[in-house]
């Protein structure tokens, strides 16, 4: 394997997706940044402001709706709609980051003004809702591969472990629900906290599923929307409307549902539907093998080979199909370079149909910056990054889009632009700290960065 090649493996694990934690802990250096602790510019966070999605058919929605609410994510059904009696207290405790009270109010502020739900914060001991942050360590070695988790029934970590294993946690035993625990890591970075608020606060209020197809939702395994969208506010204000009730059953649901949508999404009415299909479990199956730590290379390799495979057969051509791709890319980069830029290019290819998919093609945009680097070619890094950046930015994920400013200062530089280059450089270093958390990681980032620019060859 070529060295540009090995590089290019480290910044395909180091940027993927929320899907892998990034690691707290640096790494050695291959060149000084020129950065001191005094003079690393403040974090930088977002405002909490609405993301707003395509809207889509109200007879797709529908579907959504029904397959989120009355299926678990293993499959099992839910036999009834159940939701929390209004108005929804939220407390917070543990070891409290400083950044989450900031981003949890502007969480419950968005869900009470896009989704209707009325859901204050409150310092009372007991609460509807209690999200206890604790440290990552703790939670992995209750729940392995678990970043965050939402248990009903329960008010703290000691009940949870006691009621471990138990009916009393079991979702589809509820009538209705009265109390939930979030459960969220205390020591990670800012965005990663955040993301699981907005997950697990969204599945404690409302659905419990998540479907691979959706294009526009955080209720999606592939984790590629990091905070709530327009479409899953929707979702959520439907769940609590008042035509609908605790206990109801899927068919009394259904009979609701359009009239309900017609009213709170009358653009929908008029967009044409499409045709839609289950994902089935062995697309599934083989994507959750390609994603996992545990086996080896090649059994991952090919789990993900056979989900483009099986996505093809079933004529996907949107976020499964892309996401297959995506996926078997990630696993080639260190394997068969040539095979992982291919693939890369053909998910950007599918993510490129279609509006609904723009921050997919964020995320594959980052692979694609690292081989254009790697190559010296600074103007298609440039060009990836500009069309990628406003996209990062209004689906609030800093992680990713100081990553791309990360990619864009070093093509600037290798065109000799050296003053934009430092000017974007410092302005992704106050997001990058919001998205990698402490300092150490910001510029471990930016060297496996600047490690795939042709002078850094090692």
């Amino acid at each position: 394997m070529g060295q540009s090649f090995r590089r290019l493996l480290a910044i395909s694990v180091a940027f993927l997706t929320a899907c892998t934690p990034v690691p707290q802990e640096p790494v050695t250096p291959t060149r000084a940044i020129g950065m001191t602790d005094s003079t690393m510019p403040a974090m930088r966070s977002f405002s909490g402001q609405r993301v707003t999605t395509p809207t889509r058919s109200n007879r797709e929605i529908a579907k959504d709706f029904m397959d989120l609410s009355f299926r678990m994510e293993s499959g099992r059904p839910v036999a009834r709609l159940t939701r929390f009696v209004q108005p929804i207290s939220v407390r917070v405790t543990g070891d409290v980051p400083a950044s989450l009270p900031h981003d949890l109010r502007g969480l419950l502020a968005r869900l009470r003004n896009e989704a209707g739900i009325d859901i204050f914060l409150t310092g009372a001991p007991r609460a509807a809702i209690t999200i206890q942050a604790i440290p990552r360590a703790v939670l992995n070695d209750a729940v392995p591969r678990a970043a965050c988790f939402v248990v009903p029934r329960v008010s703290n970590w000691e009940e949870f472990k006691r009621a471990r294993r138990t009916p009393q946690v079991d979702w589809t035993t509820l009538e209705r629900r009265d109390r939930a625990a979030v459960f969220v890591p205390s020591d990670v970075a800012p965005q990663e906290i955040r993301d699981c608020l907005h997950e697990e606060l969204a599945q404690a209020l409302g659905p419990l599923n998540d479907l691979y197809r959706l294009p526009d939702s955080t209720f999606n395994d592939d984790n590629i929307h990091a905070v709530l969208t327009s479409f899953d506010m929707l979702i959520l204000r439907a769940y609590y409307d008042p035509a609908l009730a605790n206990g109801m059953t899927r068919g009394e649901v259904a009979a609701r549902l359009s009239g309900i949508l017609a009213r709170l999404n009358p653009a929908g009415q008029t967009s044409p539907a499409r045709p839609q299909n289950d994902t089935t479990r062995d697309w599934i199956e083989n994507i959750e093998l390609a994603l996992s730590a545990g086996p080896s290379p090649a059994r991952r390799r090919n789990a993900a080979f056979e989900a483009i495979s099986l996505a093809g057969a079933m004529n996907w051509q949107g976020p499964r199909d892309g996401f297959a791709h995506y996926a078997f890319g990630r696993l080639n980069v260190g394997y068969d370079p040539q095979i992982a830029l291919t693939s890369f290019q053909r998910a950007m290819q599918v993510y490129g149909r279609s509006a609904e998919t723009r921050l997919h093609a964020a995320h594959v945009a980052v692979q694609l910056a690292a081989f254009a680097l790697s190559a010296g070619d600074a103007g298609t890094v440039i060009a990836l990054a500009d069309q990628s950046i406003p996209v990062a930015r209004q689906h609030e994920n800093a992680a990713l889009m100081a990553t791309l400013m990360m990619f864009k200062a070093e093509a600037l530089e290798l065109q000799g632009r050296d003053a934009e280059a430092q000017a974007l450089r410092m302005d992704s270093f106050g997001w990058a700290r919001y998205g990698f958390g402490s300092d150490a990681n910001v510029r471990a980032r930016m060297r496996e960065i600047r490690a795939l620019t042709p002078e850094q060859g090692l």
